[in-house]
């Protein structure tokens, strides 16, 4: 999938780029991803997209959590507002959290433990922005809280912290966002149901947050923690991802690690031992992708395949049973996949050729298929060829993605 912009062509393949220099100079050739492409929009040193960005969501609408202004569900994406520049998203168990190319930060939906961040408890069923600040860069929304990045390094939480979440050593709830400690080396998040992982610039991982009765925290240990603390002393921590009670990461080599809860085999590891500590999943050095849904975990391989592994009650493996699986199985045969998302007890997944494809739990019409029957296979959500972005949530029933649209 290719897609022309002003100056260059963009596709799946990394650029080579020369940094710059005390912010000086710099350049870049070759075919450039969408995800290096937003990351230079975002810094304003790249042309305005040819393509709006258009946020779309569906399936339980309680709270007013799709964003369209009601509490309605939909079996079928309903557009968020009619803003066009969206560039990321994340959905918590009721509220949702977006960002925008100019680096302003919108939430809405329940807003009972100041999830929102807006200083606030009351509900909200469209977009309000965090702030006037645009300075965000990540964004990663747990059960009740809310975990970003700033573009400076720094790392900001919100909302629930009866366990300690938030990471600021307290075990009190915020309503406005909060930074954690002065650190300004934060590279990438994830927030589980209680729980939150981060990754430094130098590769070392830190969680804090529940960790009292599975171990997703991976201190070895099954005490919470209100501060970051390291999991071990490695420095090649890469890719990471949070389900409810269970946390999985890459590494710089490729081999994929999981610990936490394992009651449905969700670790991979072919067990349902907890582990309290990482454990690999196989011996593979070809893992790229990983994300967790309540208790399954999806992965793509570097060769583009689509793998799953965990609780399959209503079918979210995507193998076409609903049988659980302690060990990762392929999902079809394509190698064509390109980013996956958890969805409770649903997954998506959009391939290279711009479609997404959802499967299991169904109820509130969370696969978008326009019905609430479960799917134990792949289906299609309608015939756009445009999706970008699909959010990940271990807790949330609804599905919120973005599409590049149609041209200006």
């Amino acid at each position: 999938m290719a897609e022309r912009y002003p100056g260059g062509v963009i596709s799946k393949t990394p650029p080579t780029v020369t940094p710059p220099v005390d912010g000086e100079g710099g350049s870049a050739s070759g075919m450039w991803t969408l995800d290096t492409v937003l990351e230079y929009e975002k810094a304003g040193a790249w042309p305005k997209p040819l393509l709006p960005r258009e946020l779309y969501a569906w399936g339980a609408g309680s709270f007013g959590k799709l964003g369209d202004g009601s509490t309605i569900n939909h079996s079928s994406p309903v557009q968020v507002g009619a803003l066009i520049d969206w560039s990321e998203a994340s959905t918590g168990q009721f509220h949702s959290v977006a960002l925008k190319i100019d680096g302003t930060l919108w939430t809405w939906g329940r807003n009972n433990a100041g999830q929102l961040g807006d200083g606030t408890n009351i509900d909200l069923s469209s977009p309000v922005q965090v702030g006037a600040l645009t300075t965000w860069n990540k964004i990663a929304a747990g059960g009740s809280h809310t975990v970003s990045l700033k573009t400076d390094g720094t790392l900001w939480t919100w909302g629930l912290n009866s366990s300690g979440q938030l990471g600021n050593g307290t075990v009190v709830s915020r309503s406005s966002p909060v930074q954690v400690g002065a650190l300004t080396t934060w590279n990438k998040i994830a927030a589980g149901g209680s729980h939150t992982v981060a990754v430094k610039t130098d590769g070392t991982l830190w969680s804090w947050g529940f960790n009292s009765s599975d171990g997703p925290l991976g201190h070895n240990n099954l005490v919470s923690k209100s501060s970051p603390v390291q999991v071990g002393a490695l420095t090649t921590w890469n890719e990471i991802t949070a389900g409810i009670y269970q946390t999985a990461a890459i590494k710089t080599d490729g081999t994929l690690w999981t610990w936490g809860r394992n009651n449905t085999g969700q670790l991979g590891d072919n067990t349902v031992i907890n582990r309290s500590s990482p454990v690999q999943v196989g011996a593979m050095t070809n893992w790229s992708k990983i994300a967790a849904g309540s208790n399954q975990f999806l992965s793509i391989k570097t060769d583009g395949t689509l793998w799953t592994w965990g609780a399959n009650s209503s079918g979210q493996i995507g193998d076409g049973t609903v049988v659980n699986k302690s060990s990762p199985v392929q999902v079809g045969a394509l190698t064509t996949w390109l980013q996956i998302a958890g969805i409770t007890t649903s997954s998506a997944a959009i391939k290279t050729d711009g479609t997404l494809w959802t499967w299991g739990f169904n109820g509130n019409g969370e696969l978008g298929d326009g019905t609430t029957v479960y799917k134990s296979s792949p289906v299609q959500v309608g015939a756009l060829t445009t999706w970008f972005r699909v959010a990940n949530s271990s807790r949330a029933p609804h599905i919120i993605a973005i599409t590049k649209g149609s041209s200006n």
